[in-house]
């Protein structure tokens, strides 16, 4: 959706700016290299490709729901091998255990007490497979680790690594053997994506290009994580005017009218930090209408679903939202 008064936010975010400091674009040529790289490996997803690239440097975490066979951790992979992140994955299941992702303490016998061997969360990427296949006791250990940063475990608190990005994928709810993702859970992804069935041409490229997967092994990343971590600094501060605020509270009020209770401010501030991050992708030092409504449903979709939408879902009520609000 296209805003109908580009240039109008464009000159006044411009204007805006000459009182404030804004940033220059210093990594517009490198995030779309990144872009590029990525696109190699997962073909015929370029939108899906963009927003996991924006989830990341807005310092949020990725759900991606889709069937099985599409890519989804390819996409991961991918992601990680090009970023120069650690990455680690979790096939999440019926039988797994808190313990299985977090770690556990094993008793030395050389030094006479207990010794913390970290397990897959203390990673840079983490892939959690399938997380809807696991009981919501397991689920429940991602939540202080998304949120916080950090792991509590055998009374201790232990920092994960900086930057620290989970990349969940979910089944169809509508598939046998699957735990919806609470409220809560699901708050914690920024983004919500579904990575599609490409169209005919990318399916060729798909059906003649080999096994995508095993060139990541010769894949050399493009970026380090200490200017990763200053690309998401840049990020944070991309300029937001006055006049796109009123239309992010716009947004929001429209969401608690139409799918009571709506929109929580926390999903206000995580659509800003979405919108700057989608801005900086773009090339731009300030953030426009189109930055918001490029992202507006992956951000508000999942966090709009309960059984008071009925069979409307997240989605569709997103969408409303943004074709009648006014921009």
């Amino acid at each position: 959706m296209k805003s109908p008064l580009p240039g109008v936010f464009a000159a006044a975010a411009q204007s805006d700016a000459a009182s404030h400091v804004v940033p220059a674009v210093a990594g517009t040529d490198l995030l779309q290299r990144l872009l590029e790289q990525i696109g190699t490996i997962v073909v015929g997803a370029p939108d899906a490709v963009r927003l996991s690239l924006t989830c990341l440097l807005a310092r949020g975490h990725l759900l991606i729901e889709d069937l099985p066979g599409v890519g989804k951790t390819t996409l991961a992979q991918t992601v990680a091998t090009t970023l120069g992140l650690s990455f680690q994955r979790v096939q999440f299941t019926s039988d797994l255990l808190p313990a299985d992702i977090l770690g556990v303490s094993i008793y030395n016998t050389q030094s006479g007490g207990f010794t913390f061997h970290p397990g897959p969360i203390f990673s840079s990427v983490l892939l959690a497979d399938e997380i809807n296949r696991a009981p919501p006791k397991t689920q429940s250990a991602l939540l202080e680790a998304m949120e916080e940063r950090q792991v509590s475990a055998e009374g201790e608190t232990r920092p994960l690594p900086d930057p620290f990005f989970v990349i969940a994928t979910q089944n169809p709810t509508e598939q046998a053997g699957v735990f919806p993702l609470p409220e809560s859970q699901l708050d914690r992804f920024l983004l919500r994506i579904s990575l599609g069935i490409p169209d005919a041409k990318a399916e060729r490229d798909l059906l003649t290009g080999g096994d995508r997967r095993a060139r990541l092994a010769t894949m050399q990343p493009l970026i380090t994580p200490p200017r990763l971590r200053e690309l998401q600094i840049e990020a944070q501060h991309t300029h937001v005017s006055p006049a796109l605020l009123d239309y992010v509270q716009a947004l929001l009020a429209a969401t608690r009218t139409k799918a009571a209770p709506g929109l929580s401010p926390r999903a206000g501030l995580m659509l800003l930090a979405a919108a700057r991050a989608s801005s900086l992708v773009a090339g731009r030092a300030y953030v426009l209408p189109e930055d918001l409504q490029s992202i507006f449903v992956s951000v508000a979709a999942h966090r709009l679903t309960h059984t008071r939408l009925g069979a409307r879902g997240g989605e569709e009520v997103a969408l409303d939202v943004l074709r009648t609000v006014p921009v």
